[in-house]
């Protein structure tokens, strides 16, 4: 779209919107424009009653009873089925548990043990750009092991082809780049990696419910991600874990707790791994905040990925163009892929008083956020984002730039 636009094309766009009811299916405060469900997403509707029945019903009445009678034990599994289709896994491939750091370092830990057949594999890869707690939690693996490990951070995407070689172990990349919303080509880049021999982690921390994902059609060795952003599970949802069949059987792990284990009831003092995807859990599971779970990707039913992806892209699209066009005199810098094939669904800007720029638009109604380097982060959730919220966020963006009603020397708060 190069053409100029106005507000009235906004409101036909929303008009002319399939996913446009899907917002209903939401609690989005009046007058408030959110553009950051990529950090957490909104809450959708039918969470609140659910957590009335899992505290008031299936523990208030039923106590202890709800880990049979509620499906408390088999929610991990339940949900990963549901969430399967939106990552392109098969059933019994995925579960819900933990967090994505935790479901990280499993992934980690069994990827190296499955290298350690060839004992010169030692080396791990990833993005130094890469969303810093992947960074940490190989660098906590390989500071334990102790048995030459090392990282190699790669700078950009290109790099990689000239770094993997007959000594990686493992290649550990976030699909979608949470800083500047790269997308990067899962089944290309896997195919890569397999060419040296080499495994493939994917974070799908910014992609789940954002684009279409397939990691089986990609063979991709291992996949992790939360539920909090693009799949609304809520704050601090616990996260998933994807281990494809072809590895379920060698898949193992530090963190070998019960829920993990073939007969957890039998109680037995040696650990024996379940033979299924359950092998990836751990310990006790948190019933309450695992249930809202269910109730974002319950949403997801009543659409697909092509369709969440095509208002993605004209989201992100329109949000360009109008930043270009209604901005154009001030110190802006696109910092996200132009090229669709290579981002995912949220717009990066850079400036010089980003975090003061934020700050300005989140009290004048426009919730995004801010991340190291001077990066403004705008997340574009097709499920409940309109096209007129586009154009009035613009709009405030705009006023405040050219009114500099911002204070560029304000104490940060601690969450950015």
């Amino acid at each position: 779209m190069n053409t100029p636009i106005d507000r009235a094309a906004c409101e036909q766009m929303d008009a002319l919107d399939s996913l446009a009811h899907l917002r209903d299916d939401f609690i989005l405060p009046e007058g408030v424009i959110y553009l950051d469900g990529n950090s957490l997403g909104a809450r959708p509707k039918a969470s609140l009653e659910r957590a009335q029945q899992v505290i008031a019903h299936e523990w208030g009445n039923d106590l202890i009873t709800s880990w049979n009678t509620a499906g408390w034990f088999d929610l991990p599994s339940t949900l990963g089925n549901q969430l399967a289709p939106l990552i392109g896994a098969a059933k019994n491939e995925v579960v819900v548990t933990d967090s994505t750091s935790i479901n990280l370092f499993k992934a980690i830990a069994a990827a190296l043990e499955i290298q350690s057949a060839d004992p010169q594999r030692k080396i791990i890869i990833t993005e130094r750009s890469n969303f810093p707690t992947d960074i940490y939690m190989a660098e906590g693996i390989t500071r334990w092991l102790d048995h030459g490990y090392q990282i190699v951070l790669i700078d950009t995407p290109e790099e990689l082809a000239s770094v993997v070689n007959e000594h990686t172990a493992l290649v550990m990349l976030t699909h979608v780049n949470y800083r500047t919303g790269y997308l990067h080509d899962m089944a290309a880049v896997t195919r890569l990696i397999h060419a040296h021999g080499a495994l493939a982690l994917w974070d799908l921390a910014h992609s789940a419910g954002a684009v279409p994902v397939a990691l089986n059609a990609a063979e991709a060795d291992f996949a992790v991600g939360c539920t909090y952003k693009y799949l609304n599970g809520g704050p601090g949802s616990p996260a998933f874990i994807w281990v494809p069949e072809k590895h379920q059987a060698h898949f193992h792990h530090p963190l070998s707790g019960w829920w993990g284990h073939t007969s957890p009831f039998a109680m037995n003092p040696g650990f024996t791994p379940t033979p299924g995807i359950r092998r990836a859990l751990c310990g006790t599971q948190p019933m309450v905040s695992l249930a809202l779970v269910g109730c974002g990707l319950d949403t997801f039913g009543k659409t697909d990925m092509p369709t969440i992806r095509q208002k993605s892209l004209a989201l992100t699209d329109l949000f360009i163009q109008l930043v270009e066009q209604r901005c154009a005199s001030h110190p802006l810098e696109l910092v996200t892929p132009r090229d669709h094939a290579q981002r995912g669904s949220q717009v990066s800007l850079r400036h010089p008083h980003a975090y003061a720029v934020i700050q300005a638009l989140i009290r004048h109604g426009v919730i995004g956020d801010y991340r190291e380097p001077a990066i403004m982060r705008f997340g574009f959730t097709p499920l409940y984002v309109r096209y007129t919220d586009v154009w009035d966020a613009v709009e405030s963006l705009r006023t405040i730039l050219d009114t500099q009603d911002y204070d560029a020397n304000m104490q940060r708060n601690a969450v950015t």
